[in-house]
């Protein structure tokens, strides 16, 4: 980037570059990642983190990584560590910063005892659903608990026997006392704390009553002083119940900046229905590579360099869109593109016999295995006079713009030779079984020596050395680009989101392969999948074709 060129500054970083000319924060920048224990971390998670780790890199800060882990109902210690995992597998480190809200619940509870004491709180009998029937609504003001003027003394007494367990699961509840007509609805005597009869993960059976998210929240980032509490836009008419809290303790007060959540079309975000998903079956666990969570994308073949890259493209705005999921796609294609070593794998196999060939010969060819990396270098792989193709690549009654091998057409083989079909070979059932071809020794490395052309090139691998595996092409999820639509996002499921073949034939490296990633050649991006790849058995998953032909399928059945 020259010196005309400037980088972009979003308006977060706006706010950073002001508050540092006016010296506010006293040139700090800390802000922190808080996800709730509750579920898998997904692709919009990414991008906050992306975007928390990243501003703190930036300007010089610091991130903490926090759980804010107030609902022991929800909350499971596989959580905690499943999100550790994904942040530091994107590449991102909190050093010695990480924390719970568990860690402050004694000083959240000495902090909603002054607010008693001060008069702006009070234990409410009122149940769950009372209390929102008596909220009100945008053109109706709430209706005032007929237990707000409590006195402080019992509401201290009731508050602290709450705490010690006197009272049953949602028998009583410590609401803040603001105003019941206030035009924002999170103003109208929000609940501090419910009663929960609940082991938690962390602090066990300490506590039967818990902090709701928008008083821990505040109070977190207070405790951990941190400059710029970024939070997605939904918090945004939660922040002046943020800023109240804070102001009626006079505490250090953190600013709250709202930006834009990542909406991707094809997907399903919320992670209560992710979590529906794997409870249901309808998928093979949270790290299945057709969900969107960051295991299943690990999983599937995405590198972190890909995610970072794609969050970095989105930028950071204030306004809701949604992003096509060929976005994040392309991101992991030009990424695997640079750094994946090529190999040939066939996916669907066809025995083809070269009848020319030397029958026991095997000759070495060389593979350029990455022509994007001219440090990548070459491999040898085997040529035998059997070898195998992939099912689609022949047709017996080729249509004209089919480019690729049939009765008497010739083909080039990828670093090979040209051969010619000269018989098929069919089955009891009229299935073919096999192609009987000859070949060219004269076209070694794939060239005529007299110049002709041929239209066709075909992977292939040698029947002797080939390596078996099962190969699985996962798709999207989901048939609709808005899965929810219709508030049934199970029936958009698509039947087809994975395709396996068992039976399918790779080179010879891959017996042992040294990579994460490869590019299987006309085929796209495969990884092997640590997690069934177990008992000798190979399996590869495709993270991403070399080109989207999503669209071309939607145009095709009319969506």
């Amino acid at each position: 980037m020259n010196d005309t060129q400037k980088e972009p500054v979003n308006f977060i970083q706006k706010i950073i570059d002001d508050d540092n000319a006016s010296g506010k924060w006293d040139n700090r920048v800390h802000t922190r990642f808080p996800p709730e224990p509750n579920g898998y971390l997904h692709i919009g998670h990414a991008k906050s983190i992306c975007l928390n780790f990243g501003i703190a890199e930036k300007n010089g800060g610091k991130c903490n990584l926090r759980f804010d882990d107030t609902n022991p109902v929800k909350e499971e210690d596989e959580y905690v560590q499943s999100i550790i995992k994904d942040v530091k597998w994107l590449g991102f480190d909190w050093e010695d910063r990480l924390f719970y809200a568990s860690d402050y619940f004694d000083q959240m509870y000495e902090f909603a005892i002054q607010l008693v004491q001060d008069g702006k709180a009070y234990v409410c009998d009122l149940s769950g659903d009372e209390i929102r029937n008596t909220r009100g609504n945008l053109t109706e003001p709430g209706k005032e608990s007929p237990h707000i003027n409590r006195s402080i003394e019992e509401n201290l007494d009731l508050f602290v026997r709450m705490k010690n367990g006197e009272f049953a699961n949602g028998e009583k509840v410590l609401r803040a006392k603001i105003d019941m007509s206030h035009p924002n609805l999170n103003m109208r005597d929000p609940v501090i704390y419910r009663i929960l009869h609940a082991s938690h993960h962390r602090t066990g059976d300490k506590w039967c009553i818990y902090p709701m998210y928008d008083w821990a929240h505040g109070l977190e980032d207070s405790i951990e002083k941190i400059t710029h509490s970024i939070c997605t836009l939904e918090f945004e008419d939660h922040r002046p119940l943020y800023d109240w809290y804070l102001e009626q303790l006079g505490v250090y007060h953190p600013q709250q900046i709202e930006f834009a959540r990542l909406n991707l079309n094809f997907t399903i975000m919320s992670k209560r229905k992710l979590k529906q998903l794997v409870d249901e079956n309808h998928v093979d666990g949270w790290d299945d590579p057709r969900m969107p969570s960051i295991s299943g994308l690990r999983r599937r073949g995405y590198t972190p360099e890909s995610i970072r890259n794609f969050a970095e493209d989105l930028g950071v705005t204030k306004r809701d869109s949604i992003i096509d999921v060929i976005r994040l796609e392309n991101a992991l294609r030009e990424d695997l593109n640079k750094r994946a070593p090529r190999v040939m794998g066939v996916l669907d196999p066809l025995k083809v016999v070269i009848t020319n060939y030397p029958e026991g010969k095997t000759e070495m060819l060389e593979a350029i295995n990455n022509p994007e990396d001219n440090s990548a270098g070459k491999r040898d792989i085997p040529f035998s006079q059997e070898l195998y193709i992939e099912q689609s690549d022949f047709m017996e009654d080729p249509p004209k713009k089919f480019f690729r091998l049939g009765p008497g057409r010739e083909v080039r083989l990828r670093y090979a030779y040209f051969i010619t079909c000269q018989e098929v070979i069919k089955d009891e059932n009229g299935n073919i079984v096999e192609l009987q071809c000859t070949y060219d020794p004269k076209t070694r490395g794939g060239s005529a020596p007299d110049g002709r052309k041929v239209k066709g090139t075909l992977h292939w691998v040698s029947s002797p050395h080939a390596v078996d595996a099962e190969i699985r092409l996962y798709d999207r999820l989901f048939l609709n680009e808005n899965p929810d639509e219709d508030g049934e996002f199970l029936k958009n499921l698509n039947p087809d989101s994975c395709k396996t073949f068992s039976n399918s034939k790779c080179e010879p490296s891959l017996a042992n392969p040294e990579n994460l990633t490869y590019q299987f050649e006309r085929n796209g991006y495969f990884i092997k999948d640590e997690k069934e790849s177990i008992n000798g058995k190979l399996v590869f998953n495709r993270a991403v074709s070399l080109r989207d032909s999503w669209k071309k399928f939607l145009k095709q059945v009319g969506k």
